[in-house]
């Protein structure tokens, strides 16, 4: 990989860090296990067995911060990005310079933003990740909660009950609540709107979609090849998690609708219960959505 193509990733994670801090979506999944099991009778038990990456807490989130370090960046319509003149590097340093007291203030300012999106949990706190398992490990239904580094957390979520009102996950006291994995609405008649936006890819118009989409213009550009054609991002932008996942609805009621690849299929383990699966990973191009009746 060249210099040049280089600083064109390196500008387009920064772009996608700085969407991250904006929108406040900022939670994904990395490598998990979820199962959502809705019976006859609107009994429901969910599970979520996996990684959790919480970006505000990530060193994807930390290149937006103030830094001490200056570099030239200069562009052309050619090849976008070209070493800088003398006099260039001059007038950007000087720039950059005069620039010193309010870059600072700008940090403080997202380190509250992040913070007050965050329950209050400052980013920048050497305690924040333990303060996050303590925060989470609170709540009905996280039993494990394990910080694995870089904003990165392993969890073990599972939560039953009865299916009278919607579900979502995860909800977490004090976040904003712009990320959502798994939805389940309660319609008339027992019947369940099941969906999964978080699980979408970050070309979905969805919660994990916004997130990215906001600078999908920029980050086009910063990822032009050599000859000007757009480079394809299999694994969504730079530096961001990669989602590897499964995704399984279990059900012994009527399935009225779903966007499964090959549909229901009986369960191995209990024969009165039809399983819908889902392969969540990049190359997954919608969010899983079915349509449930639990009632006779």
């Amino acid at each position: 990989m060249n210099i040049q193509r280089s600083k064109r990733i390196k500008a387009a994670s920064l772009l996608a860090a700085l969407s991250v801090v904006l929108s406040g979506c900022f939670i994904m999944p990395g490598k998990f296990t979820s199962e959502l099991v809705l019976k006859q009778g609107n009994e429901f038990t969910f599970t979520y067995d996996g990684e959790i990456h919480f970006l505000g807490l990530s060193k994807l989130a930390q290149m937006g911060e103030v830094t001490e370090t200056f570099e030239a960046n200069c562009f052309d319509q050619e090849s976008f990005s070209r070493e800088c003149s003398q006099r260039e590097t001059e007038e950007q340093r000087a720039d950059w310079n005069a620039d010193a007291e309010d870059r600072a203030a700008r940090a403080q300012e997202q380190a509250k933003q992040m913070a007050a999106m965050m329950g209050g949990i400052d980013p920048n706190d050497p305690e924040a990740a333990f303060k996050l398992e303590q925060l989470l490990l609170r709540h009905k239904g996280w039993k494990e909660v394990i910080h694995l580094g870089d904003g990165k957390f392993d969890v073990d979520y599972a939560i039953e009950g009865e299916m009278s009102h919607d579900m979502m996950f995860p909800v977490i006291e004090g976040f904003a609540r712009n990320t959502v994995f798994v939805e389940a609405i309660v319609r008339k008649d027992g019947v369940v709107r099941i969906n999964a936006p978080g699980f979408a890819p970050p070309t979905e118009s969805s919660m994990m979609g916004s997130m990215i989409g906001g600078m999908a213009g920029l980050s086009s550009l910063a990822m032009l090849g050599p000859d000007g054609m757009s480079e394809a991002m299999p694994n969504g932008p730079p530096g961001f998690p990669v989602v590897d996942g499964t995704f399984s609805v279990m059900t012994n009621g009527q399935i009225l609708a779903n966007n499964t690849d090959e549909g229901a299929s009986t369960d191995a383990v209990d024969g009165s219960m039809q399983r819908l699966s889902w392969a969540i990973n990049p190359q997954r191009k919608t969010a899983p959505t079915a349509l449930v009746k639990l009632a006779p």
